[in-house]
């Protein structure tokens, strides 16, 4: 992110349209033409990473290939997720995380724009501030979080949505970055735990690559349903302040929502059993490990 706020700045984009490689003619002419050369030379890098995974031997071969089977299947594979007891709420949780945090990149710009005076460069900034705080927030929870205390992380989204509404609040730069930084320590550390139970779940219900298939699919439909739904407040004139407080309502609500749901359902059955270990291991057992090691 702080890559792609410094490549859209007047400054990088110059010095890339100034540099020649010489007896080459590179053809970039243009800001937009710089900036997508350097990224192209990171999908390369990436490329050449993928080179070196190592094999893990495992011989996956697809049982059927007719498109109306694989449909079928995944149909089920959704199915069994969300009526998981543990599935459901973290699947909804993961959701909700990566639909609210693609509409607040959106959101942070248009507040940052307005409130902070900030252009659309230095506000891409606050939003690398933001992945500093959710890189802080994953460590935190992969150190201290157990796969069986995953469900107990679910308040930090309320909170998460509470600290959003403070943005309205904010008019100072200093300001602006420890809020970005709070949001992001809040995210990571809601997300790393729910993500591990989401997978561990997954697994034990349909296989790896079915569960993170469900998952992928779940997350972009959020991602989809609510960006557009801020697109939709954008053309009908509504402030950023008013999008900002019905954004973080609605992160808080549903979480909200998704807590009362748990509980119900743990009140119906122990909800523990389904990830397995010892609640209270003696001192010869080994302990669940943190939820970071499997994430």
């Amino acid at each position: 992110m702080l890559t792609g706020g410094a490549l859209i700045g007047p400054r990088v984009a110059t010095s890339l349209l100034n540099f020649d490689m010489p007896y080459i003619d590179t053809g970039i002419e243009t800001p937009p033409e710089a900036a997508i050369s350097v990224i192209m030379v990171f999908y390369v890098i990436a490329a050449i990473f993928n080179c070196f995974i190592p094999n893990t031997g495992v011989d996956h071969r697809i049982v059927n290939r007719n498109p109306a089977f694989l449909i079928r299947e995944f149909a089920h594979c959704v199915a069994l997720l969300w009526r998981d007891k543990l599935g459901q709420v973290s699947l909804a949780t993961t959701t909700l995380f990566w639909g609210a945090g693609a509409t607040l990149q959106f959101i942070v710009i248009d507040w940052a724009a307005k409130r902070l005076h900030l252009d659309l460069s230095q506000a891409s900034m606050l939003q690398g501030v933001v992945a500093v705080g959710i890189a802080t927030g994953a460590v935190i929870a992969a150190r201290g979080v157990t796969l069986r205390g995953a469900v107990k992380v679910l308040p930090i989204g309320m909170l998460m949505g509470l600290i959003v509404i403070s943005m309205i609040f904010v008019s100072q730069i200093p300001l602006a970055v420890i809020l970005m930084v709070g949001i992001g320590v809040c995210a990571g550390f809601f997300v790393v735990p729910m993500n591990a139970l989401l997978q561990h779940r997954g697994h034990v219900l349909m296989g790896a690559g079915h569960s993170i298939a469900v998952q992928n699919f779940n997350e972009n439909i959020g991602i989809l349903v609510m960006v557009g739904l801020y697109g939709a407040m954008v053309t009908m004139g509504m402030t950023v302040e008013t999008a900002i407080l019905m954004f973080g309502v609605f992160v808080s609500g549903t979480m909200g929502l998704v807590m009362l749901r748990h509980r119900r359902n743990h009140a119906q059955a122990d909800l523990l059993h389904l990830i397995g270990g010892d609640p209270q291991p003696k001192a010869t057992a080994a302990k669940p490990g943190p939820v970071g090691n499997g994430d």
